[in-house]
């Protein structure tokens, strides 16, 4: 229940809610407060004092807006709103008074420091400092942290915000670092020297408000008024995270969160953050045909020729859609295979989802109903892994009093669990025991994960989840490890046999499908951005542009069309993906109708309507799959190693670094203390 109260905030009234702190009502009125260590999406720890207001009738020395609510607000003498000033002298005074604080110890680093040009303080003490200083001692000086291969460090210019801790240890869920010392003495440090153990710490560089925490692999590279900035999706797990991709040139530069409360909050992996490097490595900027067993460069003519000519030869054909496809580049590949006879299959891992039943192979929640949930079920899925981002609004959920239960595999999840149980007998004891007025009344997830619906009963265990959910009145989330899966179960690019029919094919088109085996036999003609596997195995190879590199729609794992913006151009002579296609259904007489990108999404949206709904979770309809018959084999996690799950991050010299890392992490051996 809402508690409404009105206040003055320099001689404008408004009525906000009571439990609203002071500097978030004076965001309400427009009016911006200063501040280094407040952050909304954080604990108050109200220590740079930067945010000083006055409050009129109130103790005679000004009030940190960051920790006091309005409803701790005393009325005037004849019941008039409480009131708040924010420019007045003594505000003025206090604000040069903390600034001058902060730069006592402060290095003059700026023309060297990373930061500069988007630094905090730096606009701070521009806009509220003082143009002297009277303090004459020398500076302390603070050694550097190792905090390994994300995040360098400079702690002299730290001014002790404690943003960093407050991330890890209460989003993140590590206990890595903290502060210590008191007064000149206080510094923020790891435990033992430790390095960061999680998948989000790249984050801790974005809340500095200083340069303290700066990017190690984006070091000394730009500035920022040196880079285009293009607002995209990210692609590397099915979350479909808002981010910025800044380019100088033509090089991607550095990646960034974007805000957005309904998907990644305003929070990104370090997978996504940092895979920058392997857009520039291991790229395909030419056409390539075998020649007796080899692969030589071709021209775009020569190589559409040998492509259309094992098309129009194939006794069998089939085409494959790889996990980073644009929805566009599977409707075109789908329309062109099928109008030779052919058929296409998205579900490269062998998930048994429903294609055409969108409340099973999507489910019925959003990400954002994880922040009510009060239980939550996770099935076959470990999500510190699968969706770093996803997990850390998990564990807001469980610090917000949620109950987590997890059937599969034990992991580490950064949040209390309890387990189930590891195999499919738990999954029924679920299911057997139905829900309970008490269960019902509270709102509840059940989140399934791909580990759980690749072995030969997933069409069982996807029912069994169903039946969990509507027993509890809960809501179902698919939880995909592909960016590309939805949209092209959207699309219906799908056949009745699956795999198994592509593999009995003798001519497969692969649409930048690195993670299967393709058999000996088949001739492979292979559409992507990088020489990875596929493109090993390919007898025809035609370059294509990576997700930075074009426009294109995905649709993340609740359902949620987004567009990624191109942000670059494809290297050499490589092409957009639907473009790619477009060309080559003219060398197949099988000319697909459209010559641009608007003309192609216009039919795309014609066939599939709900595409249009740009940035909208719509309602998913669809009937409860029968229940089947469920193995006995324990639930396997469907990714192995976080860092290395697609092309791009195996082109990525960081990520095999980091990969290389974690793998020796888990296999120390940790002393008893």
């Amino acid at each position: 229940m809402s508690d409404l109260r009105k206040i003055n905030i320099d001689g404008t009234e408004i009525e906000v809610d009571g439990a609203m702190t002071l500097i978030q009502a004076c965001e309400e009125a427009g009016v911006e407060i200063p501040r280094f260590c407040y952050h909304e999406r954080l604990s108050i720890a109200g220590n740079c004092r930067m945010c000083l207001v006055e409050v009129v009738g109130g103790p005679p020395k000004p009030a940190a807006s960051c920790a006091m609510q309005v409803r701790d607000l005393r009325p005037g003498p004849e019941g008039q709103a409480p009131q708040v000033k924010t420019n007045s002298p003594m505000v003025k005074k206090a604000r040069e008074g903390v600034m001058e604080f902060m730069l006592i110890n402060h290095p003059l680093d700026c023309p060297i420091c990373d930061q500069g040009g988007e630094c905090d303080l730096q606009d701070q003490a521009m806009a509220y400092g003082v143009d002297f200083s009277r303090f004459r001692e020398s500076k302390r000086a603070v050694d550097d942290l190792n905090l390994g291969p994300l995040v360098s460090t400079a702690m002299t210019r730290c001014i002790s915000c404690t943003r960093c801790v407050r991330f890890t240890s209460e989003v993140a869920g590590i206990t890595q670092m903290g502060q210590t010392g008191r007064g000149e003495d206080a510094e923020i440090t790891s435990y033992l020297n430790q390095t960061l153990n999680s998948n989000l710490q790249g984050n801790i560089i974005d809340l500095c408000p200083v340069g303290a925490l700066t990017s190690k692999p984006y070091a000394f590279n730009a500035r920022p008024w040196e880079l285009t900035k293009t607002e995209t999706i990210d692609v590397m797990d099915s979350l479909g995270a808002n981010i910025r991709v800044d380019t100088k040139g033509r090089e991607v530069m550095r990646i960034l969160p974007r805000n957005h409360d309904g998907v990644n909050e305003e929070w990104i992996s370090d997978k996504t953050r940092f895979v920058w490097d392997g857009l520039r490595r291991q790229r395909l900027d030419k056409p390539y045909v075998r020649v007796d067993g080899k692969l030589k460069p071709a021209t775009w003519p020569e190589a559409l020729t040998a492509a259309a000519n094992a098309i129009n030869g194939a006794e069998k054909l089939s085409g494959v859609i790889g996990d980073l496809a644009p929805v566009e580049a599977t409707f075109a590949l789908k329309q062109l295979i099928e109008s030779k006879g052919g058929v296409v299959e998205c579900r490269t891992d062998g998930a048994k989802l429903p294609a055409g039943n969108r409340a099973a192979y999507v489910g019925t929640a959003a990400i954002e109903d994880i922040d009510d949930a009060k239980r939550i079920l996770l099935i076959g899925t470990n999500p510190r892994v699968e969706s770093p981002v996803l997990n850390a609004r998990l564990r807001k959920a469980w610090v917000n009093g949620a109950d987590i239960a997890l059937v599969g595999p034990e992991a580490d999840l950064t949040y209390d669990v309890t387990h189930v149980g590891t195999d499919r007998a738990a999954l029924q004891k679920v299911v057997d025991m139905g829900g309970s007025d008490e269960i019902k009344a509270k709102p509840s997830l059940v989140i399934v994960g791909q580990g759980a619906l690749r072995e030969a009963d997933g069409a069982a265990v996807l029912a069994a989840a169903q039946a969990i959910a509507a027993n509890t009145d809960s809501g179902l989330l698919i939880l995909h490890s592909a960016a590309s899966r939805v949209g092209a179960l959207d699309v219906d690019a799908t056949n009745e046999g699956g795999m198994a029919a592509v593999d009995t094919s003798d001519v497969i088109y692969n649409l930048g499908a690195d993670e299967i085996e393709i058999g000996e036999g088949a001739f492979v003609i292979y559409q992507g951005s990088h020489g990875d596997r596929g493109a090993h195995r390919a007898d025809v190879i035609l370059p294509a542009a990576a997700y930075t590199e074009e426009n294109g729609l995905f649709v993340n794992t609740e359902g949620r069309p987004q567009l990624a913006m191109r942000a670059g151009f494809a290297p050499g002579e490589a092409k957009e993906n639907w473009a790619i296609l477009r060309a080559l259904s003219a060398e197949v007489a099988a000319k697909l109708g459209y010559d641009s990108l608007a003309q192609l999404r216009a039919e795309l949206i014609k066939a599939v309507p709900h595409l249009a709904k740009i940035d909208e979770v719509v309602e998913n309809s669809g009937d409860a799959l029968e229940q089947g018959v469920l193995g006995t084999a324990d639930f396997q996690p469907t990714v192995r190693d976080f860092y290395l799950t697609n092309p791009i991050a195996r082109a990525s010299q960081l990520m095999a670094e980091l990969s290389a890392q974690a793998k020796a992490q888990s296999e120390q051996q940790i002393a008893a203390e």
